[in-house]
């Protein structure tokens, strides 16, 4: 249910709560609570001192083929764990597998999934007190409604899910994260967020590959003196911490051959948005988004990216000589609140290569493969034409009688209906238009709809009206800017064996989503695959398993 928002007096003893060290912040659209860490100095980390990690590759427990092809299967266990993220001492996480960022999943396309989840954290989350429930959600993935992650069908401490992925979809960087209705923005802080590649032959073909494919989970936290994270539980407002982390590493450096570079870019964020740049005011090329490849490849000084958006961008380290070192930089957007270094996000240094030269071309243009079940009347995302789309519906972000609501509704509303009041109800592979308009002032929201890609057709605030040279090819969020209005041309395509039902669509600054800015649709008839009862979590009675990684990189490349 929605919880009334924090007033003023509420916020303040937040900040009391963060020993002094937090910020509030007066927006037209509420308060930002914006942390500064009360560590000591030697405990504080130094930016560009600790050297760069992936994130380890789980490998599955179980592989085969049956009646219905390829399949693997995978076990995560979500559980406190201990990590030395700061000189001298630990911090405890809840993470899958223990880790902060989880165990990178990569599978190929056409290649079915299951994945076990057993929730074994404490009966109480310690930043806001409540019990420890989670809910997983497979983000950019077109998942049966119930193994979507709906925010409503947990999995409580003690219990185990099995979640089913059909993987049919062309390449792209997903990711994994928590989607408990009232507790999202806590459990991911926590660390409860790790990337899974769908990965396909026309990827393969054309992208770097192997050490040159390096997964980025960008981060911004505060913590308390003794090392523990400080997090504000509640309100409709906003958090931001004072320190970058990437993969877990604050500010890392990160050696790196004079090749091309494929970076994945996940802004794992609660409610702090980005605007990359490199120190050298050399481009990126972009290559990727949300929903796999671009069909043309932009170069690019600076990207802003928000919230659960995800960018794939080559870097071209070719050009500097070795011993150069060039600074990955957050250049912030209106609506953050920054601190000494939040401008600083990582350091990459040219290191000799004694293999042969590299001789990749960046391309101008990518061919994405054929589009999966065309044959049923799925449109590559991309080839969408507005007149193929049988309805235009307008969804408003905005703040009203305190409330972050989408339409004037919010999550509340959705479960006082019994989980039947929808937004719409487009059949599958139904083509729509949807408006998205924030004109809350005073914020940012990064807005995402499930299930589907959508290709951005107009932008009320650029100068050709059209979206952002980095916005081209799927999307399944959406930055929306003050009195922004982004336009998206969608298809509805759930694929064989799923004939529909619930789907969410919210805002993914994880705090307006907890204060309920949630709403969903149906695709279908709405009753198909019940996303709360069709399968729910069960009792564990399994104990754990130990798990295997793939081989990795030495640490700091």
């Amino acid at each position: 249910m929605a919880r009334g928002s924090l007033s003023r007096r509420d916020l303040l003893k937040g900040t009391l709560a963060l020993g002094g060290g937090g910020l509030i912040v007066m927006t037209a659209g509420g308060e930002v609570v914006a942390a500064s860490s009360k560590l000591s100095s030697k405990n504080t980390p130094t930016p560009y001192t600790n050297m760069f990690r992936r994130p380890p590759v789980l490998m599955p427990s179980e592989e085969g083929v049956d009646d219905m092809g390829p399949y693997q299967k995978y076990r995560l266990t979500q559980k406190l764990g201990k990590a030395s993220i700061l000189p001298g001492l630990t911090t405890t996480i809840a993470g899958y597998n223990g880790i902060f960022p989880g165990p990178t999943i990569r599978v190929k396309q056409g290649t079915r999934t299951e994945v076990r989840i057993c929730n074994a954290l404490s009966d109480v989350n310690t930043l806001n007190g409540r019990p420890f429930s989670t809910v997983t959600h497979l983000h950019g993935s077109a998942s049966l409604p119930q193994y979507d992650g709906y925010a409503n069908d947990q999995t409580k401490p003690g219990q185990v899910k099995t979640y089913k992925y059909p993987n049919w979809q062309q390449g792209r960087t997903l990711w994994y994260h928590d989607h408990n209705h009232g507790d999202t923005a806590q459990n991911v802080y926590s660390g409860l967020a790790a990337q899974y590649h769908l990965k396909d032959p026309y990827e393969t073909a054309q992208l770097p590959q192997d050490e040159y494919d390096v997964p980025l989970v960008i981060s911004d936290v505060a913590f308390n003196a003794d090392g523990s994270v400080a997090f504000e539980p509640d309100g409709n407002a906003g958090f931001m911490g004072d320190i970058v982390m990437v993969n877990g590493v604050p500010w890392p450096k990160m050696k790196v051959k004079p090749r091309v570079y494929r970076f994945r870019v996940l802004a794992a964020t609660i409610s702090r948005s980005w605007r990359f740049a490199l120190s050298t005011g050399e481009p990126f090329y972009i290559v990727g988004n949300d929903a796999g490849m671009t069909p043309k490849v932009n170069a690019v000084k600076s990207w802003r990216q928000g919230g659960a958006e995800r960018y794939e961008v080559l870097i071209d380290f070719r050009k500097y000589k070795v011993g150069t070192k060039i600074e990955l930089q957050n250049l912030s957007n209106k609506n953050n609140v920054d601190f000494a270094n939040t401008g600083k996000v990582m350091q990459f240094e040219v290191v000799a290569d004694s293999g042969p030269a590299d001789t990749y071309q960046i391309p101008t243009t990518l061919d994405l493969g054929p589009q999966p079940y065309a044959n049923r009347g799925a449109v590559e995302v991309n080839k969408l034409k507005p007149e193929m789309a049988t309805a235009r519906r307008r969804l408003r972000v905005e703040r009203k009688h305190g409330e972050w609501t989408v339409n004037g509704e919010t999550w509340a509303d959705v479960e006082e209906s019994g989980f039947k009041r929808v937004f719409g109800n487009p059949k599958p592979y139904d083509v729509e238009i949807w408006e998205l308009v924030n004109e809350s002032g005073g914020w940012y929201h990064s807005f995402h709809i499930h299930l589907i890609d959508a290709q951005i057709i107009a932008r009320n605030t650029t100068s050709d009206g059209k979206a952002h040279p980095w916005e081209g090819g799927g999307k399944d969020v959406f930055y929306l800017g003050e009195n922004e209005t982004v336009t998206a041309l969608m298809q509805f395509t759930t694929g064989d064996g799923n004939v529909g039902g619930r789907y969410m669509t919210h805002c993914h600054n994880l705090v307006h989503e907890d204060s309920d800015m949630m709403i969903q649709f149906a695709v279908g008839d709405l009753e198909n695959n019940n996303p709360i009862s069709m399968d729910p979590a069960r009792a564990e009675t399994e104990s754990e398993m130990p798990v295997t990684y793939a081989p990795s990189y030495p640490l700091g490349t």
